[in-house]
């Protein structure tokens, strides 16, 4: 990936867990603000995947790749998903971005100069961000966009947070030793 080039369908089309480690280094870009991808989840047809659990809603997911799934958790928070996979459901959880441009319009979004609290985790990201329900559906490259990484990055893998199922699965991706990853 080349740092100036925007991703497009095809880095998507992808095995849903390629993606998730690919993302690791690349840009979030939405409305000025940007973030350098530092954790992701993938989730595809195992029992805790919204394509199992809430089938209806996340439609999306089992139906295109390169498209944003915004859902809502806990009646308050937004979670940012990337849909992949051309050949079965698939979505990846952005958990954590570095903020990089745009960091005062996050504060003021946020309530709070602590940089590391920005967007290291899905609910704070997407409030740094702006991000609801109204870009849910919409294809990657328009209203948000993801820009490839410049440099390899050290990734880590673990267990996927915050779930009760398939908790096995080390599906969650990290870059080493970045303090903006959540956990």
């Amino acid at each position: 990936m080349t740092k100036d080039r925007y991703l497009k369908d095809d880095f998507f089309a992808r095995d849903t867990l390629a993606v998730a480690r690919d993302l690791i280094g690349a840009t979030l870009v939405v409305d000025g603000c940007e973030g350098r991808i530092v954790e992701t989840e993938a989730y595809t047809t195992d029992a805790a995947s919204h394509a199992v659990t809430r089938r209806n809603q996340a439609q999306i997911m089992r139906e295109s790749f390169g498209h944003v799934y915004v859902y809502l958790i806990y009646g308050m928070y937004y979670c940012l998903n990337f849909t992949s996979d051309r050949t079965g459901p698939g979505a990846v959880l952005i958990r954590a971005v570095e903020p990089l441009e745009g960091v005062e319009e996050m504060i003021l979004r946020r309530g709070t100069k602590d940089v590391r609290k920005l967007a290291s985790g899905p609910g704070r990201l997407c409030q740094a961000f702006g991000i609801d329900l109204k870009f849910n559906g919409a294809r990657i490259g328009r209203e948000i966009k993801v820009r490839g990484r410049s440099e390899e990055r050290r990734v880590a893998s673990s267990a996927r947070i915050g779930i009760s199922s398939a908790t096995e699965l080390e599906w969650r991706f990290y870059e080493e030793g970045n303090r903006f990853v959540s956990r």
